[in-house]
């Protein structure tokens, strides 16, 4: 199977992380962001949404993260989605909720407005008002997913094994990161958070976003979060 990514991609990191932890054995195709190859042929024809990650399976092409995430743990059959009926609605509805409201505010609300000039407001009040109205939408998610999904007793995001949705979701949160974001408010998050971070591929897989986030963290004043 080939996976066409990019290694700091949010989105490809996600599943980098699942297949190394899970030894899923995929081939991997570099897709240059930072070059637009992504908007250019041939990938434009591959994903016309010009976006990665996008996983080939012979002739059969499959986008989105949690599509993907869900196909591969099908294929391979794994406990990080389980079989069970309700265990596994329960990591959909939590990959789903990552991938709607927390995404939106946290992501393109917050996060890539400072770090990306094509989602940056108009005008420096424009771009104010969406980071302040992003951020109170923001620090709400968190603390539903810190007191109502983690919980104090929760290992993982859907209870004491690791799921798909832990996968996708530490993923999405290490953007912060990226914004000197602090999750030391949020105990339970930090906790899970510290968990996945002892993953022995952890390191690997999210090498290229750490080495990327340090240059612009020692020059770039980003909003208080």
């Amino acid at each position: 199977m080939k996976l066409h990514h990019h290694p700091v991609s949010t989105t490809s990191r996600a599943i980098l992380l699942y297949a190394a932890d899970q030894r899923i054995a995929l081939d991997l195709l570099h897709v240059d962001l930072f070059a637009g190859e992504h908007l250019q042929l041939p990938f434009a024809e591959l994903n016309p949404s010009c976006q990665v990650p996008v996983l080939e399976d012979g002739s059969f092409r499959l986008t989105e993260t949690s599509a993907i995430l869900k196909y591969l743990a099908e294929r391979h059959g794994n406990a990080a989605y389980p079989v069970d009926l309700r265990l596994r609605a329960r990591v959909n509805e939590r990959l789903d909720w990552f991938n709607t409201g927390f995404v939106r505010d946290f992501g393109y609300g917050f996060v890539y407005p400072q770090l990306f000039p094509h989602h940056h407001r108009g005008d420096a009040a424009a771009q104010q008002h969406t980071l302040d109205w992003a951020r109170e939408r923001a620090r709400r998610w968190l603390g539903i997913l810190d007191e109502a999904l983690i919980g104090p007793h929760n290992d993982f995001v859907c209870g004491d094994a690791i799921t798909l949705a832990d996968y996708f979701g530490a993923a999405l949160l290490t953007l912060g990161a990226a914004v000197r974001i602090d999750y030391a408010h949020w105990r339970n998050i930090s906790r899970w958070l510290a968990r996945m971070h002892a993953l022995p591929c952890w390191n690997d897989v999210n090498r290229a976003f750490d080495a990327l986030i340090v240059a612009p963290r020692r020059t770039q004043a980003f909003a208080n979060f």
